[in-house]
């Protein structure tokens, strides 16, 4: 879609509101030169809204910012399972995603969402500590407990509350583009990306001793992804055994590692693609894969798009 056009999102803040869910997407989204949204936080009325953790926001708009918005964030709030909010809220969530807004919840703002319906029959996830509640609560939630967020087009969902950053940098590499994406990401000095299951953060009796060696290894293959990159090469590199690299990688990130490769070297070609005039060979050598065939054929798997389309969608608004 080109980035010349303008997107409103809304921070809906509900009682009970987690301060870092709600300052995650107004810090995202924030309105800048840079950055071609208007974020508004709103509440079921205008005024003040008590929050969780001793604090509370002096809201400026009301259920009309829903109606207005093209996304609608609902940040966490406090004891999502036992009441749903005001049926008013839930009104107005429904009327925004009938006329076509995109719903997106931090964490337990995944309860709102359901509360609505509109979740039902679809994939969901929410914080650890609270996703069989979810799934008792709203039984028709196919709640997935081990991923980071999940994207099911016209409502989105998200884990713990940093994940909620991991959710918006993916709506902005859906809008604007994976340069845009990464830029917003250096800004918060956050990972561009990070494709890991949040059962990493559920509380374990053993300690995992090799994180941080995987992780930088991870950082380590980002800047080789023109290079050969093998499961030997990239066992060698954490010091480990392949056996033991594949297996602990897949707890870490969801992903074999050669699965995570590819799909590091597919973010860099959308990269190239938006911010180069480099050809689809060069790019293809670029990020080590080789020819052009084989990063169209990737791409589609990935992407279900050509590098062509890709380019041409994100720079006709140029």
């Amino acid at each position: 879609m080109p980035a010349s056009r303008l997107r409103r999102v809304a921070v809906l803040v509900l009682e009970g509101a987690k301060p870092l869910d709600v300052g995650i997407p107004a810090q995202v989204f924030t309105t800048r030169a840079s950055m071609p949204y208007e974020v508004r936080v709103c509440g079921a009325a205008p005024g003040l809204v008590t929050g969780g953790d001793g604090l509370a926001y002096d809201v400026g708009h009301g259920l009309d910012a829903v109606a207005w918005a093209d996304i609608v964030f609902v940040p966490g709030y406090r004891f999502p399972d036992r009441d749903d909010p005001p049926q008013a809220v839930i009104d107005a969530l429904v009327a925004a995603h009938d006329r076509g807004a995109r719903l997106a919840a931090i964490s337990t703002g995944a309860f709102a969402l359901a509360a609505t319906g509109l979740l039902d029959g679809r994939r969901a996830t929410t914080h650890w500590h609270y996703t069989r509640a979810l799934a008792a609560r709203h039984p028709l939630v196919q709640v997935d407990e081990n991923v980071l967020f999940v994207d099911e087009g016209s409502v989105l969902t998200s884990a713990g509350a940093a994940s909620g950053i991991d959710l918006c940098l993916h709506i902005l590499r859906g809008d604007l583009g994976v340069a845009a994406s990464n830029h917003a990401a250096r800004r918060l000095v956050a990972a561009p990306y990070r494709s890991g299951g949040q059962a990493q953060y559920v509380p374990r009796s053993v300690p995992e001793p090799l994180g941080e060696r995987f992780s930088a290894t991870r950082e380590w293959a980002l800047h080789r992804l023109g290079e050969p990159l093998t499961l030997d090469i990239l066992a060698r590199q954490a010091g480990v055994s392949p056996r033991t690299f594949s297996r602990r990688f897949v707890e870490e990130t969801g992903y074999t590692p050669m699965q995570w490769v590819m799909r590091a070297r597919i973010d860099l070609a959308r990269e190239l693609l938006e911010r180069s005039q480099r050809s689809v060979e060069q790019i293809a050598a670029d990020v080590g894969l080789g020819t052009g065939a084989n990063l169209r054929l990737h791409f589609q798997r990935i992407l279900g798009t050509t590098p062509s389309e890709y380019r041409h969608t994100f720079t006709r608004g140029e």
